[in-house]
């Protein structure tokens, strides 16, 4: 992370200091009041719950200072990006997605967008950068793409789709706006699921846009307020604490996992290994480019299903889960959700455990 973002965490560290009165509590208190009192409407700092809540207030100031920009929270990662395509496909009608990204945007495209009258293009992360993006498309990417953790030029696309009339969305997830800022970029918004890295205790379900256009956030908190996606105080405040020690788990993460990515291009079992932190990996020097560190995600393969399934259960180090971005190292054989690898592909995300006994598991895990 280079300075302006050291700067930025530790001013999100304090973003409360300001108005605190002698003896509040530092930490925000969880409100989970619905209605509030309202002898007048005009003027009141809240409402009604579907509206705002003041834990909401704390999430988004503190999700706000992170990317420089408005946030509207959400209550999954899912809901962050259903408000972001619904508030955008309106009279546009062409929405450019990756083939090979999340594979439920894909769900919710193909069996909702599609229905409601919106051509829905498949690209391959890389091949977006060349793809055809006139006639004012929504192009929403992930870069690096999960699972596969192939990275395209946000910079480049921004500007083709803006000079073709359209809007970008980068999904943000598997970076966090630490390592990676889409909007500085030249995105329009920027969604991604905080139940990874920022909450990072695989215990909430949260998600987030940001925008600097007011219009766009204006229709985005207007979705949330009228199709009720709203995120819950508790989940809120977990977030919210769980967000102060992003950094920190970041760091150790990321050296992490480009320790083991390393020692996992020389193990003759590991086959078409995937991590931007390789010189040698495809997308090596667009995420050395926009990218502030390499990520916490490996991608790797074994001989087969069977293989992959094997390693998997004998590294007690490896919890055996579809998420990521916790605190425990977690893996999985992405194949059994449908997404377009191989049947013995791994996706890896490396936790905050100590790297010499993380990777003696694995090692003993691939030898056996």
């Amino acid at each position: 992370m280079d300075a302006q973002g050291k700067e930025r965490f530790a001013k999100l560290l304090h973003h409360r200091a300001g108005a605190l009165e002698k003896g509040a509590p530092v930490a925000p208190p969880i409100v989970s009041a619905t209605t509030y009192h309202l002898p007048e409407v005009e003027g009141a700092s809240h409402v009604y719950g579907r509206m705002s809540m003041p834990t909401w207030d704390a999430v988004e100031a503190q999700l706000g200072i992170l990317e420089d920009a408005p946030c509207v929270a959400f209550p999954s990662g899912m809901a962050a990006i259903s408000a972001a395509l619904f508030a955008t496909l309106t009279d546009r009608k062409k929405l450019i997605i990756p083939a090979d990204g999340y594979y439920v945007t894909r769900v919710l495209s193909a069996e909702f967008l599609a229905a409601y009258g919106v051509e829905v293009i498949e690209v391959p992360t890389a091949g977006i950068e060349v793809a055809d993006v006139s006639g004012g498309a929504v192009v929403f990417i992930e870069t690096p793409s999960n699972p596969g953790l192939d990275c395209c030029d946000i910079s480049l696309i921004a500007q083709r789709v803006r000079t073709a009339g359209g809007l970008l969305i980068v999904d943000n997830t598997t970076m966090t706006p630490l390592l990676q800022r889409p909007l500085d970029l030249g995105a329009d918004m920027v969604v991604a699921a905080d139940t990874k890295a920022p909450g990072g205790h695989s215990d909430i379900l949260f998600g987030h846009v940001a925008t600097r256009d007011v219009d766009l956030a204006a229709r985005v908190r207007n979705w949330r307020k009228l199709s009720g996606a709203t995120p819950g105080a508790f989940e809120a405040w977990l977030l919210h604490r769980g967000i102060e020690t992003l950094e920190v788990r970041l760091e150790r993460m990321c050296a992490s996992a480009q320790i083991i990515a390393e020692r996992l291009a020389d193990h003759p079992t590991v086959q078409n290994l995937r991590y931007p932190g390789l010189p040698g990996d495809p997308s090596h020097a667009i995420a050395k480019r926009q990218m502030a560190g390499f990520g916490f995600l490996i991608g790797f393969e074994l001989a087969s299903a069977e293989q992959a399934e094997a390693f998997l259960s004998a590294c007690p180090y490896i919890t055996q889960t579809t998420s990521f971005g916790g605190t425990h190292s977690a893996g999985e054989r992405r194949a059994r959700w449908g997404d377009p690898v191989a049947p013995g592909f791994i996706r890896l995300s490396v936790g905050v455990e100590p790297v010499e006994p993380l990777w003696a598991a694995i090692k003993a895990a691939l030898d056996g």
